[in-house]
């Protein structure tokens, strides 16, 4: 990823020096111009296209945002129901990450949620356990996070 932004940087600046105009426009037609050719050239160059990485780390972001407001708005229903009927709960989940970066990265997504919280990890890394503060189905929570947040990391780092 490192060696094809560098290419790219270096073909915009090249772009620039060609066509004589020192200018940030130019600089962006020459990036863009770079793009272009990374594109086409990509089965020869190592590594997946590095903008497609960047649109999957937007998208874990996005993902981010969406599943904290959704929770936050949960939180808020349990908070000011007069006799809320909560179950709080520590649940073992069973993860598919392997590297220590996507274990902490969705253990902190998780503690990061509102009503969720990464109490800790197995020594062999393959089980988050996660206090909820309202567990009506463990499978549907476990599911919820496969699907949003592992998902989502698999596709960043892998």
């Amino acid at each position: 990823m490192a060696f094809q932004i560098v290419i790219n940087l270096i073909i915009a600046v090249m772009w620039m020096f060609l066509s004589e105009t020192y200018t940030l426009t130019s600089f962006i037609s020459g990036y863009i111009l770079g793009i272009v050719l990374l594109l086409l050239l990509n089965r020869y160059i190592p590594g997946r296209f590095y903008l497609d990485r960047l649109l999957k780390v937007i998208q874990l972001i996005l993902l981010f945002i969406k599943e904290l407001i959704k929770s936050n708005i949960d939180i808020v229903k349990l908070v000011y129901t007069p006799k809320p009927e909560i179950e709080p709960g520590i649940f073992a989940y069973q993860t598919e990450l392997e590297t220590d970066w996507e274990l902490t990265l969705l253990a902190n997504l998780i503690t990061l949620t509102p009503g969720t919280l990464s109490v800790a990890i197995s020594n062999d890394n393959s089980i988050i356990y996660i206090h909820a503060m309202d567990i009506d189905d463990i499978d549907e929570s476990i599911q919820s996070i496969k699907m949003t947040f592992e998902k989502a990391i698999m596709e960043v780092t892998r």
